[in-house]
């Protein structure tokens, strides 16, 4: 087995979506690809041209560059229009501020320099780092990250500086819904152990897709399903609904999947039962070692009957663990299919007109 066997973790990126999901998929996890938002660049965007050639015409005093995706779009799409050499000159004059490595690294990318970057990725800290610089008369250009920065950008009017808003950028409803719809319907279900999250504006959007489901969704993530985010920034919003979130140290893809290699793991339950060692771990069960992914109803009574190891359980208790719908001869197929993928009849016991138990040793 490799780390991440037997668990599935849902992805909700867009942009570098396959190649998060070849890392969790190279330590054996099975990915739910479900992006929640999509990224829409908008190099003919009348708006971009007005902001460059209001940063040409009065040069900003400081550049906040907020994202990687956004700087080099900028600096694309006045290549495009002729004015990509006096944009970066423009650039390189002014007191460049880069939220996190991603918006460092595309800045260096095209030869500008950055005077500083927050140690959290925060928003707020550029604020109070800019704040404290002082402000006032400084012509400061704001690159968006996909919404408007409304908050930002009013403090910093309000403490006297002009600010130039620069959106490059826009986030947009995925084109097909159906795999956001698919992945909230296993989180309200939780069938499914961690969902990723590389954006803020991701994790609103699944919530939002949720709808009359939300609250549901919610208490999901704050009890059986895993919600990481690629740092600080991405997790704020589910914090503010008192969610815990895993955070890698970097907020880098690879942190992300460390993570959940740290925290998955720790989640799977084990049990003696009938002379075996039996591991509820994700989706599947592990026998002595062994791998067998096992269907939803079936692991659903499984999950059951190890909250009660030993106990008896009634085809009526049992019944809630399956979908709605489902009756007590759903219960039958259920323990059926479970016994045929552990091994055998022996890992689950029949108490005539009583119900089943595992036999815990």
């Amino acid at each position: 087995m490799s780390e991440l066997s037997g668990f599935t973790i849902g992805v909700t990126a867009d942009r570098r979506r396959d190649e998060l999901a070849a890392l969790l998929e190279r330590r054996g996890a099975r990915v739910v690809i479900a992006p929640a938002l999509r990224i829409v660049p908008l190099p003919d965007d009348a708006e971009l041209r007005d902001a460059t050639r209001r940063c040409l015409a009065a040069p900003p005093d400081v550049v906040v560059a907020n994202t990687g995706i956004g700087m080099r779009g900028w600096l694309e799409a006045a290549e495009g229009w002729g004015l990509g050499d006096a944009l970066r000159g423009v650039l390189a004059d002014a007191y460049l501020v880069a939220r996190g490595p991603k918006a460092r690294g595309a800045a260096r990318a095209a030869g500008l320099l950055d005077q500083w970057s927050p140690d959290s990725e925060s928003c707020d800290e550029v604020l109070f780092h800019l704040m404290d610089r002082g402000v006032r008369g400084d012509v400061i250009a704001v690159q968006l990250h996909g919404d408007q920065q409304p908050e930002f950008c009013a403090a910093l009017r309000a403490a006297g500086a002009e600010v130039i808003e620069v959106p490059v950028y826009r986030w947009a409803p995925p084109l097909d819904p159906a795999p956001l719809q698919r992945l909230v319907d296993l989180v309200h279900g939780r069938l499914i152990d961690a969902v990723t999250f590389t954006s803020a504006p991701a994790a609103q959007a699944l919530l939002d897709a949720a709808g009359p489901a939300r609250d549901a969704c919610l208490e999901a993530l704050r009890t059986d399903v895993v919600a990481a985010c690629v740092g600080a920034v991405t997790a704020a919003p589910l914090v503010e609904l008192d969610v815990p979130v895993i955070v890698p140290s970097r907020a880098r893809l690879g942190g992300l999947v460390r993570s959940l290699v740290d925290e998955l793991p720790k989640r799977a339950v084990t049990l003696q039962v009938a002379g075996h060692e039996l591991t509820l771990r994700g989706h599947a069960a592990v026998v002595d070692g062994e791998l067998k992914p096992l269907a939803p109803a079936p692991m659903a009574v499984l999950r059951a009957l190890s909250t009660r190891a030993g106990r008896v359980l009634s085809r009526a208790a049992l019944l809630p663990s399956l979908p709605r719908g489902a009756d007590e001869h759903a219960v039958e197929m259920a323990v059926a299919r479970l016994r045929a993928g552990l091994g055998g009849s022996a890992f689950v016991q029949t108490v005539v007109k009583r119900g089943y138990r595992l036999p815990v040793d």
